[in-house]
C-alpha cells in the first residue's frame, strides 16, 4: 500500500509526516497510539490534541471504513493524495463558501465528508451541522451501511473509548455533550433547514434527489449556512446539481478516477483523447450502458442523460459542418405587412446568417427555403428559434434566436424573415412550427396577417389523412420522436448540413424523459433562475421542424370537392390522387 499519492504541504497537518501509509505499518502504528493512550490520561490528552490540531492526522490514525466486497470488511481510512486535498479544501470552505464534489464512483466522497464533519464535531465547540439525503433510510437508519449516520456510528464503534467524547445519540441527530456541537439530520421530502442555522450542510449525492427535491433544497438551505456542500455523481442535466456544476460561481472539487494511483495503473488515452487503464476497461465490460459508464465513471453530465443524439457524433458534426455566420445582425421590416426593409449588420444581432444577400439587399432567388419554428413564451425562460433550411443544398443557411419576443412579436419577424428569403416561387418560405401552448397565439398572428404558405395539421381520422385547415405541427408522442428522428437521420448522412454549433451543441441536451417523451433535458425542472442561456433545446426543436418542411416540398393545403359522387370511379380517382399528395406533404 506504498506510494498513495503525495499531498500538498500544509502547514494545518503538524502531525501527518509521522503517519505510515503503508498498510500493515499503518496498523501497527494506530496500535501503538491506541495503547500509548490507554497507559495514561496524559499520553490521552497529547494525542486527543494532536487530532484536534491535524485534521489528516486524525483520518489516518483512528478513522476506519467499511466495504463488505472486501474481505475484511473494516478498513482503515488511509487516504491518497487527492483525498488529502479534498479533505483540505472542503475544511477551508466550512464557514467561507459553498463547495461541489463532482466524483466517480468509489472515490470516498461520501466518507471525506462525514469525517469532516464528525472531527469537528468531535473537536470543535459549538458546531452545528446537517446531513442531507433524498429519503430518510439513507440519512439514518438502523443497520443500513448505506445510511450516513450508520458511517459515522461506525467511525465512532472502532475509536478507543479514551478519544471518544460523552455523547448523546438518537435518531437523526448525534450531539458532543462535552462541547455542545452536534449533527442532525434531514431528507428532502420538505423545506431542508428552513430558517435554520448551520456551521454547514452536507447533501450527499445531490444529483440523485428529486428534481423538484433539489431545487427546494437549493433555495431553502441558501440562507441557513455559508457553506453547503454537494456532493454526487451527475445525473444527467435537468437536475440543480447540473446547474451548480455549470455556472462557474461555485469552487468546484473533481473526483475523476484516474487521480485514483491504483485504478490509474497502465494509463493511457484512446483516440477520442479520454483516459483510459486496465481498470477502467474491465469496469466497462461489467457496466450495462454508455449511459452508465458516463455517469458512474466519466463525471459526464450530458452523457449520463437518456441522450437522444450520439455526443461523439454531435462534436464530429460540430467540426465537420459547422463555421461561424457570415453576417449577425437584424432584419428590418415594416410592422403588420412583414414587408422587408432590409437587414442591418449587428454584432450581437438575434439574426445569423451563413449566406450573404445580393447586390439588392435580399436572398438568391433560385432555390427553395422552409422556416422552421419553436415558440417560447417570450419571458425569458426558454428560446424561441427561427430556423432557415434551403431545400436545393439542404444547408441551414439562418437563425434567429431571442429569449424575450413575445409570439405575435415573433410572427411579425418569421414573416419578415419568410419574404426575406422568398425564393423562386416569389411568395415566400415555406413556414412549419410547433403549434401546442404559445404556438397558438404565433399561428392566429400568422393568419391575421394574411400568409398562407405554411404547415397544416393532418386529418388523422379521415380517409388517406387529408390536409386539414388548421395551422401548424401538432405532435404526439409518437410524432415527436419521428420527427426528432429524421432530424438525427440527415444529421448523420449530410443531408441536413447545421451550420450552427450552438444548435448542434444543443442536440447532447435532447433526451429520453420517462414519460416516453423526447424532450430537452430542462424540461422538467421545477424553477429556472438561469433564464434562457441554460435552458437549452429550442434551437433542434426547430431544426429538426425545418428538415420537416424540406422533406414536403408541396405546401398548399388540399381543397376538398364534393364533384364527384361518393364511391364512384372519379371519387376514388380522387382520393388516390388526395393521398399521393397528403403523404408528400406529410
Amino acid at each position: 500500500m506504498a506510494g498513495r499519492g503525495r499531498r500538498r504541504s500544509i502547514s494545518s497537518s503538524p502531525f501527518y509526516d509521522m503517519v505510515p501509509k503503508g498498510l500493515q505499518e499503518n496498523l501497527k502504528f494506530r496500535r501503538k497510539l491506541v495503547e500509548l493512550g490507554s497507559e495514561s490520561s496524559a499520553n490521552a490528552q497529547d494525542l486527543w490534541q494532536m487530532c484536534a490540531k491535524d485534521l489528516l492526522f486524525y483520518v489516518n490514525t483512528f478513522c476506519w471504513t467499511y466495504d463488505p466486497r472486501k474481505a475484511v470488511a473494516s478498513i482503515p481510512f488511509l487516504t491518497y493524495g487527492f483525498q488529502d486535498e479534498a479533505l483540505l479544501d472542503m475544511d477551508d470552505s466550512i464557514g467561507k463558501r459553498d463547495i461541489l464534489i463532482e466524483k466517480s464512483r468509489d472515490m470516498g466522497a461520501s466518507w471525506m465528508l462525514l469525517t469532516l464533519f464528525e472531527w469537528r464535531w468531535h473537536f470543535h465547540d459549538g458546531q452545528s451541522f446537517l446531513l442531507v439525503s433524498r429519503n430518510e433510510d439513507y440519512v439514518d437508519k438502523p443497520g443500513n451501511p448505506k445510511s450516513l449516520f450508520w458511517k459515522i456510528d461506525f467511525l465512532h464503534k472502532n475509536q478507543p473509548a479514551w478519544l471518544l467524547p460523552e455523547t448523546a445519540r438518537t435518531k437523526l441527530r448525534l450531539t458532543n455533550e462535552r462541547n455542545g456541537s452536534s449533527i442532525d439530520g434531514e431528507s428532502t421530502t420538505g423545506d431542508v433547514a428552513r430558517g435554520d442555522r448551520r456551521t454547514a450542510i452536507g447533501l450527499d449525492e445531490f444529483a440523485a434527489f428529486d428534481v423538484d427535491a433539489g431545487y427546494r433544497a437549493l433555495a431553502s438551505t441558501r440562507d441557513a449556512t455559508k457553506c453547503r456542500i454537494f456532493n454526487s455523481t451527475p445525473a444527467g442535466s435537468s437536475n440543480a446539481f447540473y446547474d451548480l456544476a455549470h455556472k462557474g460561481e461555485i469552487k468546484k472539487v473533481r473526483l475523476h478516477w484516474s487521480a485514483h494511483p491504483e485504478k490509474a495503473i497502465g494509463l493511457y488515452h484512446d483516440e477520442e483523447g479520454r483516459p483510459r487503464s486496465t481498470w477502467y476497461d474491465e469496469e466497462c465490460k461489467r457496466v450495462a450502458t454508455p449511459r452508465e459508464i458516463a455517469q458512474e465513471l466519466d463525471i459526464d453530465f450530458t452523457g449520463s442523460d437518456y441522450q437522444f443524439f450520439d455526443p461523439f457524433e454531435i462534436d464530429k458534426l460540430i467540426k465537420e459542418t459547422s463555421k461561424p455566420p457570415a453576417m449577425t445582425g437584424e432584419l428590418e421590416y415594416e410592422k403588420g405587412t412583414g414587408e422587408v426593409v432590409g437587414m442591418s449588420a449587428q454584432h450581437k444581432g438575434r439574426l445569423q446568417l451563413w449566406t450573404l444577400p445580393d447586390a439588392a439587399g435580399m436572398m438568391p432567388f433560385d432555390r427553395e427555403y422552409v422556416i422552421g419554428a419553436d415558440i417560447a413564451t417570450g419571458t425569458g425562460s426558454s428560446n424561441s428559434v427561427l430556423s432557415v433550411g434551403d431545400c436545393l443544398s439542404g444547408e441551414k443557411v439562418a437563425e434567429f434566436v431571442s429569449p424575450d419576443t413575445r409570439p405575435e412579436e415573433l410572427a411579425q419577424y418569421a414573416v419578415a424573415l419568410a419574404k426575406f428569403f422568398k425564393g423562386s416561387n416569389d411568395q415566400g418560405a415555406f413556414l412549419i412550427w410547433e403549434a401546442p401552448g404559445p404556438g397558438r397565439n404565433f399561428g392566429d398572428a400568422i393568419l391575421d396577417m394574411g400568409y398562407r404558405r405554411i404547415f397544416y395539421r393532418r386529418n388523422e381520422t379521415s380517409i388517406g389523412k387529408k390536409v386539414s385547415d388548421i395551422p401548424g405541427w401538432w405532435p404526439t408522442k409518437d410524432e415527436k420522436r419521428a420527427i426528432y428522428s429524421d432530424y438525427r437521420s440527415a444529421l448523420m448522412k449530410r443531408k441536413f448540413l447545421n451550420r450552427s454549433q450552438h444548435a448542434l451543441h444543443e442536440c447532447k441536451e435532447i433526451i429520453f424523459a420517462s414519460n416516453g417523451w423526447v424532450t430537452h433535458s430542462k424540461m422538467f425542472r421545477s424553477a429556472d433562475p438561469s433564464g434562457a442561456k441554460d435552458n437549452h433545446g429550442d434551437r433542434p426543436t426547430a431544426d429538426a421542424l425545418c428538415w420537416r418542411g424540406m422533406r414536403t416540398r408541396r405546401i398548399e393545403p388540399v381543397q376538398e370537392t364534393n364533384e364527384a359522387p361518393v364511391g364512384s370511379m372519379a371519387w376514388r380517382i380522387n382520393q388516390r390522387k388526395k393521398q399521393e399528395v397528403n403523404e408528400d406533404l406529410w
